[in-house]
């Protein structure tokens, strides 16, 4: 299936929002669905996947009279990090209670641990009614490096390729290829930085990193001329700068360190994502206004907003 569609289900950063004066964005933590060439990428786990699982379940349901002959889930899930706003939706995932659900979930930790073993003390045991191991799903979980590509090729299992050369990333005319790299510029063990590319068209999803003085020469090489960037937007370079609590150093970029990223890596369209979780519609509206008043091909991210890339 040639589509190559993306669907913002949580914008927001550190923590979920419910208020009248949030819901023109939405109140979700940071969720992507990516519906590329007859699979379905989730990047992150926020709250906003709790939406994306409801909606599968009922798709799930009208497939079939019974369990048997209904269509499975499958799904592929990338984490950039394992902060709990980019998490915590995961337990509240409803495929993964159903049997013949397939997830395999991607992402990197410290080097002497493993994903499976964070996120089971994370996000179950003493934290969730169920253990890891009592997910009734086939869920899979991978620890991925920079030195790896994920390669999907059309009704059959994702792929893990060794990259040792430029060769290995050649691919099939329907596959996906996606490919990643660590930034540090979030504390506190960084996180990864995802490229998804098919049939010629790329998407770079860029969370969770502040910008260096000068932008971000490792990023502004992986994202070259690519056709959408995800990137990190969390404040106004007027309280990232504040005299009295700035956010230097906490790990997130401002409105201007994404415009001035989209310049320096000639990406086609941006999308300002992971807003701070006190800026309200009214204030983000003004963002809004002054953001992609000035800046062609630039756009606030709110739940909901559907970008086509084919």
């Amino acid at each position: 299936m040639s589509e190559f569609k993306v669907k913002f289900r949580g914008v927001r950063g550190s923590y979920p929002v419910v208020d009248k004066d949030f819901m023109r964005y939405g109140g979700n933590t940071s969720c992507v669905e990516v519906n590329v060439g007859g699979h379905l990428i989730i990047i992150d786990a926020g709250t906003g996947m709790i939406n994306v699982g409801d909606e599968l379940m009922q798709d799930y349901i009208i497939s079939g009279t019974t369990n048997e002959d209904r269509t499975p889930i499958k799904a592929l899930v990338l984490l950039s990090h394992i902060h709990h706003d980019h998490i915590q939706g995961f337990t509240f995932f409803r495929p993964l209670h159903i049997r013949s659900t397939v997830v395999d979930v991607y992402g990197n930790v410290n080097y002497n641990e493993s994903l499976a073993d964070e996120l089971a003390t994370l996000l179950f045991g003493k934290s969730f009614p169920l253990d890891l191991g009592d997910i009734a799903g086939n869920l899979n979980i991978h620890d991925i490096s920079e030195t790896d590509a994920i390669i999907l090729k059309p009704n059959k299992n994702p792929i893990i390729r060794r990259i040792e050369t430029s060769r290995d990333l050649e691919v099939e005319e329907d596959d996906v290829l996606i490919t990643f790299y660590r930034s540090y510029a979030h504390p506190q063990e960084g996180v990864l930085i995802y490229k998804i590319q098919y049939k010629g068209k790329t998407l770079v999803y860029a969370s969770d990193k502040e910008t260096y003085h000068g932008g971000d020469r490792k990023l502004a090489s992986f994202a070259k001329d690519c056709d959408l960037i995800i990137h990190d937007s969390q404040y106004t370079t007027e309280d990232y700068m504040d005299a009295f609590v700035p956010k230097q150093g906490y790990g997130h970029s401002t409105f201007d360190m994404s415009v001035e990223c989209k310049e320096q890596i000639n990406a086609k369209q941006l999308v300002f994502f992971h807003f701070d979780p006190s800026y309200n519609d009214e204030k983000l509206d003004k963002l809004k206004e002054e953001y992609q008043t000035k800046n062609n091909d630039a756009i606030l991210a709110y739940e909901g907003l559907e970008i086509n890339l084919l």
